[in-house]
């Protein structure tokens, strides 16, 4: 259940960050493939329509809302930019999941946002994205690649980073500021 405070007229959402790191390309086995028709695809120039449905069904049930508070201009200067790259995983043919990778800093790489949708969600695709997306990352000539979640996220989050082998390096006490 989630604590909705109110401070100075504001609605706000106490959390816990946990910022996670690995400093090279995993070992971790590869996942099998998912049963039935299962792509990962780079949407190079997204509309930001299509980003903002992404965005707003996958962190629905996680309360994101921070890309919610931008205007179409200042989000499309975000996600085209050429150093961020989204791939979407679709599931028989339906956008399932996103992953933004940004490369911004020219050492580490952020995994910025990583979801599936609800109705993916159990269906053995959080290992097999989450295993993929890291691999594009590594593609790149980056030191490090970084994450973060909280517990505002799925429960089965923070394993399923560790378990890539992402490892926590530090915790913050935050708060979501509703719009």
């Amino acid at each position: 259940m989630v604590t909705i405070l109110e401070v100075d007229g504001k609605k706000r959402i106490p959390m816990t960050v946990t910022f996670l790191e690995m400093h090279a390309k995993p070992s971790a086995l590869p996942p099998p493939q998912p049963k039935g028709k299962v792509a990962i695809l780079k949407a190079d120039n997204p509309p930001v329509h299509f980003y903002r449905y992404l965005y707003d069904t996958i962190g629905k049930p996680y309360w994101w809302v921070d890309r919610k508070k931008l205007s179409d201009a200042a989000l499309a200067e975000i996600i085209h930019h050429p150093k961020v790259e989204l791939y979407v995983l679709y599931a028989d043919g339906c956008p399932a999941g996103m992953a933004e990778i940004e490369f911004r800093d020219a050492a580490a790489g952020q995994l910025a946002y990583f979801g599936l949708m609800p109705e993916y969600v159990g269906r053995g695709l959080g290992y097999f994205f989450v295993y993929h997306a890291v691999q594009l990352a590594w593609g790149k000539p980056i030191s490090s690649l970084l994450i973060n979640t909280c517990t505002l996220d799925h429960p089965r989050a923070l394993p399923l980073y560790q378990r890539i082998g992402f490892v926590p390096y530090s915790r913050e006490d935050r708060y979501i500021e509703l719009p």
